[in-house]
């Protein structure tokens, strides 16, 4: 039964990152800039066979036009939702049964292939849910998600759990020696047989019947903590003095002017979003309004009234436990990490622990470097954390005569994007061609580009880059469309990678700090994963939750190649490469302010797992994070990057619960690997590029991601490279040790 990829998405909001890639035939699309809509495409796709099934509801239509179909965004109509997910529930249960009922004994050709192919309806549905929960969302959308997102989380229950289901899959899984299947089948079946029993599956009628009902009242709360963090983010701090604008750039003031101005006010608008708080925390010399801001943006989820999200997390938690003694597992980590890379919670809890002594030490260089310049200017403070980012910039000015200021000019986003694209063709013969116009999009502002390897068109990417109301926060990828070789219909994937920019002002460029730089070849790390996908079952699509991160991290390594930088970093006004004398200076200062960007990641990530790897469950989240907090010694001059209160990797599904950790289990791959770049001599080096590709980024989960790893590199990750690129000491060597090759050419 394959449902993973829909149903992620669809519990998800969206996910961080797709499931399936690769293989493809010419595209259909008129590609000359001509916008056309979903009745246009639906015209000029002739060669495409029309629906049997007519249907006059705007969500469940047939996709037609180019790459065998695409998501009919200008038809949709939000109160159409409700139909569709009954319908889509129906057809699944009818298809199933037809393959369950199947009188024949249960073999891998009449069973575990018509299952796999089961479920592309809710592809497609939850492919456009996915959207209107997470970009598009509105009162209308929230009130559909709180009546149906339980009534679909049952249903998928229900299906999992059915015993006629598992007799075939464990009958399968019985005779897979026996059978003649090939090494990729036989994975299939075992990870099939292995998924349903962890996730229930040989429990009894009534214990069937409470989990059920726990993952029920776990989608109740997921939803109610989305839509209560979202609306803390739809907040907004209105300044009407000039003299509150003091210190910011002229492209972020002009970007807080047109939110006001949005938002129907005169003055300037700063939302309460991480891309906003960031800039303002960097570069505002009014320290009240720093604090201000800061604590606006800290608290969210956390202020006592009808958005405080305390209560739902408490309940989370208690569900959470319960269901894991339910399957018999000790913790709600046991439980989620039992088909990871890492395995037990003491895996993960042992690689942070290597990592967290060096970043606090680093802190407290990095503090003493501010508090020097604070005291040398007669500030006559304490550095506390709405300071830490504005005096970073300064030490950083002192230290390497840097600050972001002079970086950011020459960081325009449509620049960036021609960088994600060039070193995806150097890399892995990858070319983006511009197809906006050509195809529905969901907002005026998406962009869209068609994708090949070579002479092979593989699928469309799409970019919807700029905030806006109703979108959540942060940045992710996910797929509408997935490619797999089974059953020879699904040639093209569709991928998109989603941003919370703030838009340029007045006509201007919209520039980007280092930071988001790095974040959209993080998540375009994401895409190329999956675009990259040569894959025959959709069963091995999903790869563990500590590999995902890791092609994405990888990713972020070219963005500071010397070429990436001297050929795509230009100033928005005159058009003049970034001068070598400033690229120099970013290199130099690469591992600056590690401390800070360890520790608020890490510290997350260490109360995450503590949170969940305990049989009794927390009452109080608030209380539990300050001790835990206390406990490992969290410098008091840093917040948590995700405090409790607001964490919707953890609480706005099960994705990341116990699994926050993954980032830095998947960086430590990320960072062995760029060392396997250097020691080839060159971050471009093909022969490096192409095995990274064709064993790791290819294979989906087709074999075990560690053994892929190990034939990839001859051996498993090493520690040390990852305390090198964050600029930490590494036990055993000098401290001018460095790496055996130079990947900056």
């Amino acid at each position: 039964m394959r449902f993973t990829i829909s149903t992620r998405k669809f519990f998800l909001g969206v996910s961080s990152a797709a499931l399936l890639g690769t293989t493809a035939t010419p595209a259909l699309a008129d590609h000359h800039g001509k916008k056309m809509t979903t009745a246009e495409l639906n015209k000029m796709s002739a060669m495409q066979a029309a629906s049997a099934d007519s249907t006059e509801n705007s969500i469940l239509q047939s996709w037609t036009g180019p790459y065998d179909g695409v998501p009919p965004w200008d038809e949709v109509k939000v109160s159409d939702f409700p139909e569709a997910f009954q319908k889509t529930m129906d057809k699944i249960q009818a298809d199933v049964n037809v393959i369950r009922d199947n009188p024949e004994p249960a073999t891998f050709e009449n069973f575990t292939v018509p299952m796999e192919l089961v479920g592309s309806e809710a592809n497609n549905l939850f492919s456009i849910w996915g959207v209107y929960s997470s970009n598009l969302s509105s009162e209308e959308v929230r009130k559909i998600q709180g009546e149906w997102l339980p009534k679909v989380s049952a249903f998928f229950d229900q299906l999992t759990l059915d015993p006629k289901l598992l007799a075939k899959t464990k009958a399968v899984y019985d005779n897979r020696e026996t059978a003649g299947l090939d090494a990729k089948q036989k994975r299939l079946v075992e990870r099939n047989y292995e998924q349903l029993v962890r996730d229930g599956a040989l429990l009894d009628g009534a214990d069937k019947e409470q989990l059920i009902a726990y993952n029920t009242e776990l989608s109740k709360a997921f939803n109610d903590f989305s839509n209560k963090v979202l609306a803390d983010e739809e907040t907004f701090i209105f300044l009407t003095d000039e003299a509150d604008l003091a210190g910011l750039p002229d492209s972020f003031v002009a970007s807080l002017k047109a939110a006001a101005e949005e938002q129907g006010k005169t003055g300037w608008a700063l939302k309460n979003t991480r891309s906003v708080m960031q800039p303002f925390l960097q570069n505002s010399t009014r320290r009240d309004l720093r604090e201000k801001v800061y604590n606006a943006y800290v608290n969210r989820g956390d202020n006592g009234d009808a958005n405080d999200t305390n209560a739902t997390i408490a309940k989370i938690l208690k569900l959470r436990a319960d269901r894991a003694k339910l399957l018999g597992f000790k913790t709600h980590a046991h439980y989620r990490m039992a088909d990871t890379m890492a395995k037990e919670p003491e895996a993960a809890m042992d690689l942070m622990m290597k990592v967290w002594p060096a970043a606090v030490a680093r802190v407290g260089e990095e503090v003493a470097d501010m508090q020097s310049i604070a005291d040398a200017e007669g500030a006559g403070i304490t550095i506390a954390p709405w300071d830490y980012r504005f005096y970073a910039e300064k030490v950083r000015k002192a230290k390497y005569d840097l600050d972001s200021a002079e970086i950011k000019p020459y960081f325009q986003l449509d620049k960036m994007m021609d960088a994600l694209f060039d070193a995806a063709g150097k890399l892995y013969g990858m070319t983006f061609t511009e197809t906006t116009g050509s195809i529905p999009v969901f907002d005026p502002e998406v962009r869209t580009f068609e994708v090949k390897r070579g002479d092979k068109v593989i699928g469309v990417q799409f970019f919807d880059n700029y905030a806006r109301n109703g979108k959540r926060s942060g940045a992710w990828m996910t797929t509408y469309k997935d490619s797999y070789k089974l059953g020879g219909k699904n040639k093209y994937t569709i991928s998109s990678n989603n941003n919370n920019f703030v838009k340029g002002g007045d006509g201007e460029p919209t520039l980007i700090s280092l930071d988001d730089a790095q974040t959209l070849f993080h998540e375009f790390g994401h895409a190329l994963h999956y675009l990259n996908y040569d894959i025959t079952y959709p069963g091995l699509a999903n790869t563990p939750r500590d590999f995902v991160e890791y092609p994405s991290q990888v990713n972020e390594n070219w963005l500071m190649t010397p070429y990436i930088l001297s050929t795509y970093a230009t100033h928005y006004k005159t058009g003049e490469p970034i001068p070598k004398e400033l690229v120099d200076k970013i290199q130099a200062s690469q591992t600056f302010n590690e401390g800070f960007a360890t520790v608020e990641y890490l510290s997350s990530a260490i109360v995450d797992m503590m949170l969940h790897n305990r049989e009794t469950p927390v009452t109080d989240p608030d209380a539990f994070e300050r001790e835990t907090l206390t406990e490992i010694g969290m410098p008091k001059e840093i917040v948590m990057r995700h405090r409790l209160p607001q964490f919707n990797h953890l609480f706005s599904s099960d994705a990341y619960s116990a699994g926050y950790y993954s980032y830095l289990w998947s960086e430590t791959m990320d960072a062995d690997t760029w060392a396997a770049f250097e020691e080839a001599g060159s971050p471009w080096d093909k022969d490096t590029a192409e095995r990274f590709r064709n064993i790791l980024l290819s294979t989906g989960n087709e074999t075990d991601r560690k053994q892929a790893y190990r034939k990839f590199r001859g051996r498993d990750p090493e520690v040390k490279y990852i305390l090198k690129k964050r600029g930490f000491p590494v036990p055993g060597e000098s401290a001018d040790a460095g790496s055996k090759g130079d990947a900056t050419k």
